[in-house]
């Protein structure tokens, strides 16, 4: 898995969207979530999240695969809140966080990266003024979305080698693993853009 090419083909109709509206849709929805701040409206967002992935033609699994993947931090968040706060206020917090990463990660799966870069470059077109690049912008803006699911996929390998050289009760040992993940997907990234000639106009100006 890389940050590009995380695209699932298919004719479902979230696929037919184009990426503008859900993108803003995705705004407006994490928006609402977050100002409502109640725990049912979370955990009903939570459950339609779920749901869409099937809705929209995504097997249901990769739904499943992103919540596994966050259990970690699930679990740390409602700990932290069930010993200093109050267990609403975790299980707030979580629904929150697992039904916003559920629908970034629908919305990454059914956006051609292509689609992005050219919206993103349309509403940093503006910025052109004041001598900012739009092209860089809208690279740098797709990149960030579309590394959500590169962190679910590095903690999944991670937590693979734990279990295959049986270990256990030392969760700490996880991160050093995830974060060399990560930074290995960022090195490759940077390599595919420079074999794309995505770096020749800096190296042109450069020189």
């Amino acid at each position: 898995m890389s940050a590009i090419g995380l695209y699932v083909p298919g004719s479902g109709p979230l696929h037919r969207v184009p990426a503008g509206p859900k993108l803003l849709g995705l705004l407006v929805a994490g928006t609402a979530l977050v100002v409502a701040g109640n725990a049912w409206v979370s955990l009903g967002t939570l459950a339609v999240s779920l749901v869409l992935y099937p809705l929209v033609g995504l097997r249901p699994r990769r739904a499943l695969a992103v919540v596994r993947a966050l259990w970690p931090f699930l679990l740390a968040i409602g700990a932290f809140q069930a010993l200093f706060g109050a267990w609403e206020e975790g299980v707030r917090l979580c629904a929150q966080l697992s039904a916003l990463v559920l629908l970034a990660n629908a919305v990454t799966l059914t956006t051609r990266v292509r689609e992005m870069l050219d919206l993103f470059e349309r509403l940093a077109r503006p910025l052109r003024h004041v001598g900012a690049d739009p092209d860089r912008i809208a690279l740098v803006l797709a990149l960030t979305v579309r590394s959500i699911p590169m962190v679910a996929a590095a903690w999944r390998a991670a937590r693979e080698g734990y279990r295959a050289r049986g270990l256990s009760g030392r969760p700490h040992l996880l991160v050093v693993p995830v974060i060399v993940q990560l930074l290995r997907m960022a090195d490759a990234t940077g390599e595919a853009l420079v074999a794309r000639g995505i770096d020749e106009d800096t190296r042109a100006r450069s020189g």
